[in-house]
């Protein structure tokens, strides 16, 4: 059963894999990700570390999986939709699918430190508003277009 649990210690010697957001370079994630450590496969959860003046992502909403963040050290701005909400430690925030996009910047001196997870559909599509891109992700494959560049097909 020990395959299922991740000591304190056990978490705190992974080594973090540092992500740069593929449409974002300045959303710099270190992720530790513990649900795939412990065999999760229909969500993940992380443990993400974003250093100051960093963003998380690029402010996005997904249409087939719901998302979450819960703050456990540092400060920053969550986007949600047009607005702008200051975070810290012990606040959530939950973002249900196909609900309002979102990121968040670390605005404050120290780390910002969080717990994130979600949902793994094999099919998810991404909408990036601020970009006017959307990517589609296939059992893990992923691909995007630029809005301007899709087209509708009528029956």
């Amino acid at each position: 059963m020990s395959n299922y649990v991740l000591k304190a210690g056990d978490i705190e010697a992974l080594t973090e894999a540092r992500n740069v957001h593929q449409f974002n370079d300045r959303a710099k994630r270190n992720t530790k990700s513990l649900g795939d450590l412990v065999g999760l496969t229909t969500i993940g959860f992380h443990l993400v570390r974003v250093e100051p003046g960093d963003e998380t992502t690029q402010h996005h909403n997904h249409e087939c999986s719901d998302e979450f963040v819960f703050i456990l050290s540092g400060k920053g701005i969550l986007s949600l939709g047009d607005e702008e909400i200051d975070i810290e430690a012990g606040d959530f925030a939950g973002f249900p699918m196909n609900g309002p996009p979102h990121s968040m910047k670390n605005t404050g001196g120290d780390d910002l430190v969080y717990l994130m997870g979600g949902g793994r559909p094999d099919i998810d599509i991404c909408n990036y508003p601020r970009i006017q891109r959307r990517m589609y992700i296939v059992r893990g494959q992923k691909e995007y277009v630029d809005l301007k560049d899709l087209e509708c097909l009528d029956k």
